[in-house]
């Protein structure tokens, strides 16, 4: 969001920050954004260069480090790979919001194959970066600055090295074009210098965002040469240079996409790429319905299926590819949060507006009667969002630092998600059901709803209590029914309205809808991707993350804190602040989570195994993965 006021510029002298100031009102200044070849600020905080930095704590890899424990550092090279994914592709372009691109160019699950950052993350940490593009880093205590020195061997893949122009023309790219979560870490940049050779500083206005350094390390680098930045806004089917191990190779619009290995590719030897990158080929395609995607899988159409659904799981795994051995069925534990699923109220519908309204229709969601007919008793109720860490707020009264954090807003928040003893409605039986539907109907008149005839109606305005739920595929719309039942019998009409994957995303991309099923996953170091998700700043932004349309200043305040915390203790104390508020808005009707990861995966596939000395924390990652053979 653009600044409407002069930024302060704390680390420079008055005189500086005088003519900054003057800059910014005449225009000169744009964007909280300096671009220049030398120092600008004079008293600009430096720690000491090193190999990788950490958001709470040190890395746990010296800098010394041969490989990432969690690979196997002699992993053949060679074969193919092929993923199935639902859904739909139109655009190339990862960093917009406009159109749709395929997976496994700019991607943390499928791997940052085509594009690269300057720093990149490890998968047994929380949060830690390490050098990729950029030989080493310096952040200072204070993280009011960030330095980066750019590896001499860096190149793109038409071997162009990869110059500090490049970084720069990458910011302003994004500033002007990118996602609202490149535009948001951007205009917080208050000025870019060059302080050595192949050297590049970014500049802030404080270190408040504790988060927004480690962000920058982590934005793609993009070549100044070979993009135009007409071709870049405009989305499409436009191929890009890029420096990673991959490179575009054949496209089926929608359908299809191959990655072919690059053989001069520069970083293939960097401790950081050990062990990972091991086949020739990447495929990526694309199935309009999860029936035919496992249909596909079973046939060997592609090589490995993360399973979401019970009933498959529990019955459909005795094809002959299964029976013979030849797919394996995996249950992996993670060590993340369990994160949120489900039915999210988009609260800028008039009908959703009212926080008891949206508590109410919580509590009619049957969990035990779906998890036992749909779900084979597989699933476990999902009640807050960071569930199954310490990072959460059930079962965890609230502390003395989260209650500094919460005063203003105490009394807003129900007693018992304050004491920790909150859980989500869950009737036992049909007559508990009965039960919670009764108590339904007294709740729904304290916020002026009453039956007229068999209709629940607003008493006041006359409107019937009436919505959409908007579907893309026949799990949905199954979930979906099964909600509908329960809601009819109180007088609430839910109808369910299956559309293609194409207009889903649209609907969902510009908040034209009432009512769908969401996801958030959850990490170990939630930081600014809350912010876009939760913010009352996004609220009325198109995109893909505010679904709830939550506007909140106790939401808003605790995401100031947790990026803001400075220790792990405030941090925890903060993130759990924020699960309590988030839960107290009332903004999904929870859904369920596996306790396990259960993958099906084709034996001519190998992953590290109990041998290696570690697991990435999200249980597996296809990165490390090899060719076996068949």
């Amino acid at each position: 969001m653009p600044m409407t006021s002069p930024p302060r510029f704390a680390n420079g002298s008055d005189k500086l920050g005088r003519q900054l100031r003057q800059l910014w009102q005449t225009g000169v200044l744009t964007l909280g954004l300096i671009l220049t070849s030398g120092p600008v600020l004079d008293s600009v905080a430096h720690a000491e260069p090193t190999h990788g930095i950490a958001m709470h704590g040190t890395p746990k890899y010296p800098a010394d480090f041969a490989h990432f424990d969690y690979v196997n550092p002699d992993a053949p090279k060679g074969g193919r790979i092929r993923y199935g994914l639902n859904g739909s592709f139109d655009s190339l372009n990862p960093f917009l919001l406009k159109g749709v691109a395929p997976r496994g160019l700019w991607d943390v699950d499928y791997g940052l194959n085509v594009y690269e950052p300057l720093l990149a993350r490890s998968d047994d940490e929380a949060f830690s970066l390490y050098g990729l593009i950029a030989e080493w880093v310096d952040m200072p205590e204070d993280r009011s600055s960030i330095t980066f020195k750019l590896r001499d061997e860096a190149k793109f893949s038409d071997g162009h090295q990869i110059d500090v122009e490049d970084v720069k023309f990458t910011v302003a790219l994004l500033r002007d074009h990118g996602r609202p979560a490149y535009k948001s870490r951007i205009t917080r940049i208050m000025a870019i210098e060059e302080p050595g050779e192949r050297q590049i500083r970014f500049v802030f206005e404080d270190g408040s965002d504790r988060e927004l350094p480690l962000l920058i390390g982590m934005l793609p680098v993009l070549p100044s040469h070979a993009i135009k930045t007409e071709d870049f806004s405009k989305s499409g089917m436009y191929r890009f240079v890029g420096s990673g191990p991959y490179l575009i190779d054949d496209v089926d619009p929608g359908t299809r996409l191959t990655l072919t290995r690059n053989p001069d590719y520069w970083a293939k030897d960097l401790p950081i790429k050990v062990g990972q990158s091991n086949f020739d080929t990447i495929e990526i395609e694309y199935f309009r319905d999860n029936t035919a995607m496992f249909e596909a899988f079973k046939k060997g159409a592609f090589d490995l299926l993360p399973e979401s659904d019970p009933a498959r799981w529990a019955n459909q795994y005795d094809f002959n590819a299964a029976k013979d051995g030849r797919v394996e069925k995996l249950t992996l534990q993670s060590g993340l949060p369990k994160g949120m699923s489900g039915f999210v109220f988009n609260t800028r519908k008039p009908v959703f507006a009212d926080r008891t309204v949206r508590r109410t229709l919580a509590t009619l969601f049957d969990f035990n009667w779906v998890n036992k007919n749909l779900y084979h008793d597989l699933f476990t109720r999902t009640a807050g969002y960071f569930q199954n860490s310490s990072l959460s707020s059930l079962g965890q009264p609230m502390s003395e630092v989260e209650k500094k954090l919460l005063a203003p807003y105490l009394d807003g928040i129900d007693k018992e998600i304050l004491e920790g003893t909150y859980e989500p409605v869950s009737a036992a039986d049909a007559r508990d059901m009965r039960k919670v539907m009764r108590r339904a109907i007294k709740d729904l008149a304290s916020a002026g709803y009453g039956l007229k005839g068999a209709v629940m109606t607003h008493l006041e305005s006359g409107r019937p209590l009436a919505f959409e739920f908007l579907a893309t595929s026949k799990e949905q719309e199954r979930l979906a029914l099964s909600y509908a039942r329960i809601l009819e019998k109180i007088g609430v009409t839910m109808s369910v309205r299956v559309v293609d994957s194409a207009q889903y995303w649209e609907r969902r991309k510009v908040m034209d809808f009432d009512m769908m099923k969401m996801s958030w996953s959850a990490s170990l170091s939630p930081g600014n991707e809350q912010q876009a998700r939760w913010h009352s700043s996004q609220r009325d932004k198109d995109g893909w993350f505010n679904q709830a349309g939550a506007a909140d200043p106790a939401i808003d305040a605790m995401i100031d804190a947790l990026l803001a915390a400075r220790t792990q203790e405030d941090f925890t104390a903060a993130v759990r602040a924020f699960d309590r508020v988030l839960i107290n808005g009332y903004y999904v009707v929870p859904m369920f989570h596996k306790s396990d990861q259960w993958l099906g995966l084709w034996k001519r596939i190998a992953m590290p195994g109990d041998d290696a000395k570690g697991r990435p924390l999200a249980g597996y990652r296809p990165t490390t993965f090899w060719y076996r053979g068949e």
